[in-house]
């Protein structure tokens, strides 16, 4: 065997572990990573209230940001904020720019193909909303209509019809949409919506405390018919960086909140005096 042959191919060997090493380190065990870092970065939305949004001081305020901010308190580290678009935490392959989604997120079997979801927090119920001018009176005013959403959401899901929630109760479909407008956020459909009926949209969809923070907010909005549907609302781990360690401890503090009534109290603070942890 030749001596520099056999040298290079040892370097080269014990170069490849300690990139593995490196690698494992901050792409393998996560909850570890957290803990060394002393930092849960959290994904969520940066203009959804009452449920996350910054505050006229720059500062995150809202239901999911309470519930973020609590679990990084009994996981012993700080929380950290990140705010991406929707449909790019719902695509999964975070690459470790976040830790965990924190964001209402609804587990569907499209989304987990490329998420795990590892403890639901709370439910509720999706609705239709319309222009307060608007001659649109039933839910079945809407069909073949221009709607509004929000991309990548259960909600365009609905309105597609292929909603495919894990672990819901049971819905029909009762809005079939001529047009679907899907834009960056449910704020943005509200403000298309408070143009005028008809200017851009019929209508849109959204949850039902957002649509409330709405009505108080002064938008010439309301409500059109019952609530479409329920979801289950989950917090969201990276298949591909799967961690059953840390999706384990995230089960156990959402289990922790719940037996303790903290996730009770701040969805009465958030939402209106209503308690939104109690399955339908």
């Amino acid at each position: 065997m030749n001596i520099k042959f056999g040298l290079k191919k040892v370097t080269i060997v014990l170069a490849a572990a300690l990139l593995s090493m490196n690698m494992s380190a901050k792409a393998g065990v996560v909850y570890d990573y957290i803990k060394a870092n002393n930092e849960l970065m959290i994904a969520t939305d940066a203009n959804w209230a009452p449920f996350s949004y910054i505050d006229d001081d720059g500062v995150m305020q809202g239901f999911d940001v309470e519930v973020g901010r609590e679990i990084a308190k009994r996981m012993g580290v700080e929380a950290r904020f990140i705010t991406p678009d929707w449909d790019v935490i719902t695509a999964g392959n975070w690459n470790m720019r976040w830790d965990v989604s924190v964001g209402s997120m609804t587990p569907t079997a499209s989304r987990s193909e490329v998420l795990n979801f590892p403890a639901t927090y709370y439910y509720t119920p999706a609705s239709f909303a319309v222009h307060t001018d608007s001659p649109v009176t039933t839910l079945a005013g809407l069909n073949g209509k221009t709607i509004c959403t929000t991309a990548a959401s259960t909600w365009e899901m609905y309105l597609q019809g292929d909603l495919d929630m894990l672990g819901a109760p049971a819905f029909t479909y009762k809005v079939t949409p001529g047009t679907i407008t899907s834009l960056k956020d449910g704020s943005m459909c509200a403000d298309d919506t408070r143009l005028g009926a008809g200017v851009r949209n019929d209508g849109f969809i959204d949850s039902v405390p957002m649509i409330e923070g709405l009505i108080d907010a002064g938008y010439p909005v309301r409500f059109l018919g019952d609530p479409a549907f329920h979801e289950p609302l989950s917090l969201a781990t990276d298949l591909g960086n799967n961690d059953p360690e840390l999706d384990a401890e995230l089960a156990r503090i959402i289990a922790e909140m719940q037996k303790d009534y903290t996730l009770s109290l701040l969805s009465i603070q958030n939402f209106k005096s209503k308690d939104y942890t109690i399955a339908y």
